[in-house]
């Protein structure tokens, strides 16, 4: 019992600590040029082996997260989800990247930056990728642009009716939230990511959430993207 009491306080604690630590956060899509498909299996093997040591070093210096998008976007075959404390990092794993067999065949498509930031509406809010949690099997990502009207309203205004989105969100504990910042580094204001096992989940959550008053004040909320949690060997195997 004591040891399960300590555990817990450690456990209270780093949450704590990685509250007020910043991260960066670049959602990278990937296309993949239709001439890989013509690459021998042997190649391609060596190209799933070379590229999958690359990100399990990566792994140990930050967080790379590896979804896959066939078949879902005409624009994108996958995505990896960078978490770091340096953008830095994301350009060296990047650039790596680059370099390898696979890398050789691949274009992005889309790039996000954004940063982690303590809410301004509710101290309770602690994003997932700020927890030790695994993985839930989908992850819907967008960038998220909200009027100027919007920032010119009063705070407790702008706060009530986020109280108001924000309960709305309660209703689905079963659907993670990842909201991360924009501001200054990127076109949009925010980027989220809704991370669920349960895609219908998340489609009643916006349903519900476009019903609320913020809404009013949202001017872009898309490309909306669906990415499936796979691994590298699983996604790179998938594109033939």
């Amino acid at each position: 019992m004591v040891n399960d009491e300590k555990s817990i306080k450690t456990h209270n604690t780093e949450n704590r600590d990685n509250a007020t630590k910043i991260y960066y956060l670049n959602f990278s899509f990937y296309k993949v040029d239709p001439k890989w498909r013509w690459l021998n299996e042997i190649g391609k093997e060596e190209a799933i082996k070379e590229l999958t040591a690359l990100i399990d070093v990566a792994n140990t210096k930050m967080k790379v997260i590896t979804y896959s998008t066939v078949g879902l976007r005409e624009d994108s075959d996958f995505m990896l989800w960078m978490i770091s404390d340096s953008i830095e990092k994301m350009q060296v794993l990047t650039s790596k990247i680059y370099t390898t067999i696979f890398g050789k065949y691949i274009e992005p498509s889309q790039i996000y930056l954004s940063s982690s930031r303590k809410s301004i509406y509710s101290s309770k809010i602690l994003p997932g990728f700020m927890s030790d949690e695994p993985p839930l099997k989908y992850n819907i990502v967008y960038p998220f642009i909200k009027s100027r009207e919007w920032y010119l309203l009063p705070f407790e205004k702008r706060k009530q009716m986020m109280e108001e989105h924000i309960e709305v969100g309660r209703k689905f504990p079963q659907v993670r939230l990842n909201t991360s910042y924009s501001f200054g580094l990127d076109d949009q204001d925010f980027m989220l990511a809704f991370e669920t096992n349960n895609l219908i989940d998340f489609q009643d959550l916006i349903m519900q959430l476009r019903e609320t008053k913020v809404s009013e004040y949202v001017i872009k909320d898309t490309p909306m993207i669906v990415c499936v949690n796979k691994t590298l060997e699983e996604i790179i195997k998938s594109l033939g």
